[in-house]
């Protein structure tokens, strides 16, 4: 059953800390020319020492929340996308809404049948964490009419990188996004549509170790697969066919055709991806929005980047028709259709 929701308030932020790839000159075998033509990307942001993923995360959600116009105490879920956490327990979004001050608002002390508690959780879809999400929020509010759900994406891939290793290290900076998504109230966007997959058997093209699988003791060191890896000419083949695949499936089911689209907003990995899934989806390149050169790949924070930049330049407007995609780990997959 297809249900609408709304995207009443959107946030982002970023940590101030650059890196550019004349800086990845002075520390790798690399250029700026080689980055660029490889990449699109030209510069990253990268948390500071002092920050983690959740200060990113609050300032992303103060934000939406406050373009939402509403109180804090109205949010009933606090939902993050995110493969690079803080910390495996507790969760982020647990984080979010100590920073928030939400415990005073939904914690132990005030449970009761008329005051149920606040829902705090994450989830790792990867870099399809933002579409995944939005299916997510429209499953609880099929469920729970006039929820308030605060969805927020938090990378911090920075920390998981392998700076030896020039094909992956250049690629990933860090970020945070918010959206705040209800069923009813002033908006900004509509949620058409959305549709998600995955397919396991190709797990092992983007990998970050770490868990279970590493069986560490104290005093261990870590390896290389603590760090993020990538299958770089397998990732391109499999992103641009499950973006180009699902946003036909998307417009097929909502009978649409390419033409009625006004925006399209794929996930900033490389612009090469961005390039082939555009001309192959047959979108005009003037309907094409990208800011990954700023940014590089922020995972699952990255639509969200684009979506509050495009915003603010005019780009992306309430009613006209927007398509979203995203490909990441998994591996997984999705898009969404916004008006």
């Amino acid at each position: 059953m297809n249900s609408i929701c709304y995207i009443a308030g959107l946030g982002t932020s970023v940590p101030h800390t650059t890196l550019s790839n004349f800086d990845f000159e002075k520390i790798m075998d690399t250029s700026d020319e080689w980055i660029v033509t490889r990449t699109g990307i030209k510069n990253r942001h990268v948390l500071a020492k002092e920050q983690n993923v959740s200060d990113i995360a609050y300032e992303a959600s103060i934000k939406a929340i406050q373009d939402a116009k509403i109180d804090k105490s109205e949010i009933t879920h606090i939902l993050v996308a995110t493969c690079s956490p803080q910390n495996l327990s507790p969760s982020v979004a647990c984080l979010i809404a100590e920073k928030l001050g939400m415990s005073s608002v939904s914690g132990l002390q005030t449970i009761s049948p008329k005051n149920p508690s606040l829902v705090c959780f994450d989830f790792n879809a990867a870099c399809s964490g933002f579409i995944y999400g939005l299916e997510l929020a429209r499953a609880f509010l099929m469920l729970h009419r006039n929820a308030t759900i605060l969805l927020v994406t938090a990378e911090g891939l920075s920390r998981r990188l392998n700076y030896q290793d020039r094909t992956t290290s250049i690629l990933f900076g860090d970020a945070a996004g918010a959206v705040i998504l209800r069923d009813h109230g002033d908006y900004l966007y509509s949620v058409l549509d959305v549709s998600i997959g995955a397919d396991g058997d190709y797990k092992d093209l983007i990998r970050i170790g770490g868990g279970t699988e590493w069986q560490a003791k104290v005093g261990d060191r870590i390896d290389d697969t603590f760090f993020l890896s990538m299958q770089g000419r397998e990732v391109f083949k499999h992103a641009v066919r499950g973006m180009t695949q699902e946003s036909f499936k998307l417009l097929e089911r909502n009978h649409l055709a390419i033409s009625d689209i006004d925006l399209f907003i794929a996930h900033q990995a490389n612009m090469r991806i961005i390039e082939a899934v555009g001309e192959r989806l047959g979108i005009a390149k003037d309907n094409v929005f990208t800011n990954l050169e700023k940014y590089g790949n922020t995972s699952a924070s990255s639509i969200l980047l684009a979506m509050d930049e495009a915003r603010e330049k005019g780009i992306l407007k309430k009613g006209n028709k927007t398509l979203l995609t995203a490909f990441g780990a998994g591996l997984t997959w999705g898009s969404a259709l916004l008006s």
